[in-house]
C-alpha cells in the first residue's frame, strides 16, 4: 500500500492537487455534508478505491477485509490517529455506501496520477513473459518495471506486497473485479499487469 510520504508527493503535482480539490468537492456535497478531509487524505481515499472495489465483489466486506482496509487507510492518512477517528477511514464509509456512483470518477484521478508519475510507454516495452515459469517470468518483468507502477500494483490489489512474487488463490468474483478494475484504469494494455494476473488461481 501506499505510505504517507508517497501520497503527500503526489498530491504536490498541481495537475493531481486540482483534480482533487475539485472532486473532494463534489464528494462532500453530494455524500457527507459535514466531512472533514484534507485534499492528502481525500487522495488517499480515492487510492483505496480499487481496493474496496475487490473487498465489495464478494456483495458484503468481511471482518478480515474491514480490518485491512481500516489498516490502510491508516498508513496513507497524514498523520497520526491512533486516538482518535481517521479521516481516510471515516469517509471510505461513505465510499462504501455509494461505490457506484463514485468507482469511475476515482479512478480518473487514479489515471491522472499515474500518468504524473511513471512512463507509460517504457511499460509497453517488455515483452511476452516464459508461459513455463510465470512466477519467474512475472519477477523478471517486475524488475524492468517503473517503480511507481509497482507501487501502484501492490497498493491496488495485495494486502501485503512482500507476496507480489508468489502465486495466491483468489475467488472467481474478486478475480473477475481485479480484471475489471485493470480494463478500466488501463492497466491491462501491458505486459506486466496481465502475468501478474497469471500468478492467480482462480478457486
Amino acid at each position: 500500500m501506499f505510505s504517507e510520504n508517497e501520497i503527500a508527493t503526489m498530491i504536490e503535482i498541481p495537475e493531481v492537487l486540482d483534480s482533487v480539490t475539485a472532486i473532494r468537492k463534489a464528494f462532500i456535497e453530494k455524500e457527507a455534508n459535514f466531512l472533514e478531509i484534507s485534499e492528502h487524505d481525500f487522495l488517499s481515499l480515492i487510492m483505496m478505491t480499487p481496493t474496496v472495489g475487490i473487498a465489495l465483489s464478494n456483495g458484503t466486506i468481511s471482518l478480515f477485509e474491514e480490518l485491512a482496509l481500516n489498516k490502510m487507510a491508516r498508513k496513507m492518512s497524514k498523520g497520526g490517529f491512533f486516538l482518535k477517528v481517521d479521516p481516510v477511514a471515516h469517509a471510505m464509509k461513505f465510499l462504501i455506501k455509494n461505490y457506484a456512483d463514485w468507482e469511475l470518477p476515482f479512478y480518473e484521478v487514479i489515471k491522472l496520477c499515474m500518468s504524473k508519475t511513471f512512463d507509460k510507454n517504457s511499460l509497453k516495452k517488455t515483452g511476452e513473459i516464459d508461459e513455463s515459469n510465470l512466477i519467474i517470468g512475472f519477477a523478471r518483468e517486475l524488475l524492468q518495471a517503473p517503480y511507481a507502477f509497482v507501487r501502484f500494483l501492490t497498493s491496488f490489489f495485495l494486502h501485503d506486497e512482500a507476496e507480489i512474487v508468489e502465486a495466491r488463490s483468489i475467488s472467481k468474483v474478486e478475480y473477475d473485479k481485479i480484471i475489471d478494475i485493470g480494463n478500466k484504469l488501463e492497466m491491462s494494455q501491458y505486459t506486466v499487469f496481465n502475468s501478474f494476473c497469471k500468478t492467480f488461481e482462480v478457486k
